[in-house]
């Protein structure tokens, strides 16, 4: 079996030097995800893994970083060997490089992290089974292998698929790619999210300014989206789908009435969440 271990054999680096980090961090809606960030704003995605909790600091402590992103499915994508340097607690101000916010003084650890040459080519090209252990983000580069899966010959974004082939996970909607977030922005209509866990489903209906992605963003954000139903529910555990698209001259009532229909098609209100 190829781990990414003997990756680190072949570039000369002692395993026992490296800790492997896989950054996944949903929650700020909204915002980019660290993977859309390495993607489209690479200097901002360098600052982010640049500071780090205090609490994380013994788990850090090495010479080198083998950083991974989490992208949609759970899947785990290497872009970059670096270099890290414990500076000590975060000397002044900034902003906060996912939000725009400010991170205080004092509230984080800074690290001068320099990216290498050393495996720069399997950067945004090598995918590896990081395992189960989704919370073990910091992992030591001399533990469990982590399989390699796959080695793609160019750095792309798959073509957005169209709506009707379209399905993704609700926790990862500021993963997906630019060119298929502006169609699903531009976009109304009426979509299906469903419960893997609880086998349940919910009919809404997507009638804002910024489409499909606008109202999902608010699922996200708040829990519910003003719906009773999902209140108790975690929003990483749906499934989105689209059931049907409207033209730019549909009306709120047009929609309404899409719902409804397909609220009686899917019996979403005896066999699933709608409360009305």
């Amino acid at each position: 079996m190829l781990a990414f271990g003997n990756m680190l054999d072949l570039a000369g680096i002692e395993r026992s030097t490296v800790r492997l980090l896989r950054h996944q961090d949903n929650r700020h809606a909204g915002f980019p995800t660290p993977y859309a960030l390495w993607r489209d704003h690479r200097e901002r995605f360098e600052a982010y893994q640049a500071t780090q909790s205090f609490a994380s600091e013994p788990k850090l402590r090495a010479t080198y970083w083998a950083s991974f992103v989490g992208v949609p499915e759970r899947e785990t994508l290497f872009v970059g060997l670096y270099a890290a340097r414990l500076l000590g607690p975060l000397p002044a101000d900034r902003q906060h490089p996912i939000t725009g916010g400010i991170e205080p003084a004092g509230s984080c650890n800074v690290y001068e992290v320099d990216r290498l040459p050393s495996l720069s080519e399997y950067a945004g090209r090598l995918w590896i089974d990081w395992g189960d252990s989704y919370r073990s983000w910091i992992q030591r580069g001399d533990g469990k292998a982590k399989r390699l899966i796959e080695l793609r010959r160019t750095l792309g974004d798959p073509p957005f698929p169209g709506f009707a082939a379209f399905i993704a996970n609700l926790s990862d909607i500021e993963s997906l790619p630019a060119t298929w977030q502006a169609p699903l922005s531009a976009t109304r209509g009426i979509y299906l999210l469903t419960c893997p866990r609880t086998r349940e489903q919910y009919v809404g209906m997507a009638s804002g300014v910024d489409g499909f992605i606008g109202k999902w963003r608010e699922y996200f954000a708040t829990g519910h989206g003003g719906n009773v139903g999902l209140k108790s529910r975690d929003p990483s555990y749906y499934q989105l789908s689209i059931l049907e698209t409207v033209g730019s001259t549909a009306t709120t009532a047009d929609l309404g009435e899409l719902e409804r229909r397909w609220k009686d098609k899917l019996q979403s209100r005896e066999m699933g969440l709608n409360r009305n």
